[in-house]
């Protein structure tokens, strides 16, 4: 088996899933490239390939993936019926080629199962009209306290809070309503 996996025709899939083995144990071990990630809005090869929906670590771990284990399934095949492996100049392209397509449907997949980054931008009239709870500090006019509110999303927002006229005070745990 170890022949097989280290003969000069396979070896450029065992190192493709060595490096994936190796990738798996540096985030295992925490040193991870996990936030290796690209943002990319474009067509073409890259576009169709996933970049841009999934990270692109797991674009690569998927593609090498798929790639070792086309190319060792070539190999194994080819040394089953011909009795040896096919030449590398041959199987490694032929390899990549299945690959290609078969990582899409991967990306695709995972990009529908993995979580996504959801935000939510308002602008912050939205808040006028919401009640807001002071949640640190003393608020008097011109030195204001921190107050938390929640948007039409639920979302919490915290924001400086302020009363409207002279010698009112708003206390931590006072619930306000916002007027501007």
């Amino acid at each position: 088996m170890f022949n097989f996996l280290l003969s000069p025709d396979v070896v450029v899939f065992t190192g493709a899933f060595a490096l994936v083995v190796m990738l798996g144990l540096v985030e295992v071990v925490g040193l991870g490239l996990g936030g290796l990630d690209v943002d990319f809005d474009g067509d073409g090869v890259l576009s169709w390939l996933g970049v841009g929906q999934v990270p692109l670590l797991v674009l690569l771990i998927a593609f090498l993936s798929i790639f070792a284990l086309a190319g060792l399934a070539g190999q194994q095949i080819a040394a089953s019926f011909w009795g040896g492996t096919t030449s590398a100049l041959y199987a490694v392209p032929a390899a990549a080629i299945l690959a290609l397509p078969l990582t899409r449907g991967a990306s695709s997949a995972l990009a529908r199962v993995m979580p996504h980054d959801e935000t939510t931008a308002i602008d912050p009239t939205d808040l006028v009209g919401r009640i807001a709870t002071l949640t640190t500090g003393r608020a008097t006019k011109g030195s204001p306290a921190r107050a938390q509110v929640r948007d039409q999303f639920g979302q919490a927002h915290n924001i400086m809070a302020e009363p409207d006229n002279d010698g009112e005070i708003f206390e931590e745990g006072d619930t306000i309503l916002l007027v501007r």
